[in-house]
């Protein structure tokens, strides 16, 4: 039996799920939160509570290319700070998917994101931006680190949807492009796999899972190399347009679907 038959998807439906792999892979080395369009695209061709289970392994795969891709320019002062939250919010992630239906979920994360969008663009238009990022040396500073990195591991255990929220957090926290892409690459490698054993608690995970994810993770490398190309040619004011815009892409499809 092939993995289609397995899952009950037809040819196209498979092909849909392949674009949005090698979406994955682009967004990882290229536009972070653009990934976004790919949870949408795996809910509304698998079932949506599945559609996280199948989703996590393609996204880990994407996220070590990007770690051999960026491993070099990842601000690990930063990585320290977020992760204690980061651990608390996949915990409460992990108990409102007890007993959330998908309707919730989406509706939650969906206005989540866009309200985030929104705080900031609204920041950005307010502060004027330092080289180096320093958010984290301040009380304040830690404050943000701290809602951010509970936000970021609730809608990344719930949706795989953590990718915009780390992304408006590392944008207000001034990161430049490589910077910015090497910290959250490493970021969501260490977090994505720490998901697993949870995932695999939950029933999200299992033997034919992994066999669908096989078959797709073929089309997260051609992603990758074709994000590693475009960012060299993205400046970094449209840098920050594009994560925003697939953030608020990504809020109002959790909305609307």
């Amino acid at each position: 039996m092939n993995t289609m038959t397995l899952w009950h998807i037809s040819p196209w439906e498979f092909a849909a799920l392949a674009a949005a792999a090698l979406l994955v892979g682009f967004s990882k080395t290229a536009v972070s939160g653009a990934n976004t369009v790919s949870l949408a695209i795996f809910a509304a061709v698998l079932p949506a509570r599945a559609s996280t289970g199948v989703l996590l392994p393609v996204l880990i795969v994407g996220d070590v290319l990007a770690v051999l891709t960026y491993r070099r320019h990842a601000h690990w002062p930063t990585l320290w700070r977020l992760f204690p939250a980061v651990a608390a919010g996949v915990v409460l992630g992990t108990l409102f998917l007890v007993w959330a239906d998908d309707g919730a979920v989406r509706t939650s994360i969906g206005a989540i994101l866009l309200l985030m969008a929104a705080v900031t663009v609204w920041r950005r238009r307010a502060a004027v931006q330092d080289a180096e990022p320093d958010a984290v040396t301040t009380s304040t500073g830690r404050i943000k680190a701290r809602s951010y990195g509970v936000l970021g591991g609730f809608t990344t255990m719930v949706a795989n949807a953590g990718g915009p929220v780390m992304s408006l957090y590392l944008l207000s926290a001034g990161f430049r492009k490589l910077g910015f892409l090497g910290t959250s690459a490493f970021f969501f490698l260490i977090v994505n796999v720490s998901k697993v054993p949870f995932s695999v608690g939950l029933g999200l995970i299992d033997g034919h899972s992994l066999l669908l994810d096989a078959a797709l993770a073929l089309f997260v490398v051609p992603g990758a190399f074709l994000g590693k190309w475009a960012v060299t040619r993205i400046n970094q004011r449209l840098f920050e347009q594009l994560v925003i815009a697939a953030t608020v892409v990504g809020g109002v499809q959790l909305l609307l679907r």
